[in-house]
């Protein structure tokens, strides 16, 4: 898988909420559910590439499914 650009912590969120995952929990970590997948979603700016990579992959997204929306 291509890597993602490392983006900011609200970014990531914006696009996992426009394809309808709703926030549960925020502390330390952000995490969204859809009902059936739960994502932790670090609050660093930028997160790593390589974990925007793995949450976007869990999402079900594939990295141009993941651009888009940004």
């Amino acid at each position: 898988m291509p890597k993602l650009p490392g983006i900011s912590q609200k970014d990531a969120v914006r696009v996992l909420s426009k394809i309808g995952f709703r926030l549960v929990r925020e502390s330390g970590h952000v995490v969204m559910s859809d009902g059936h997948t739960r994502l932790t979603i670090p609050r660093h700016n930028p997160i790593n590439p390589i974990t925007m990579g793995a949450i976007a992959k869990d999402a079900g997204l594939g990295p141009s499914e993941f651009r888009d929306p940004l």
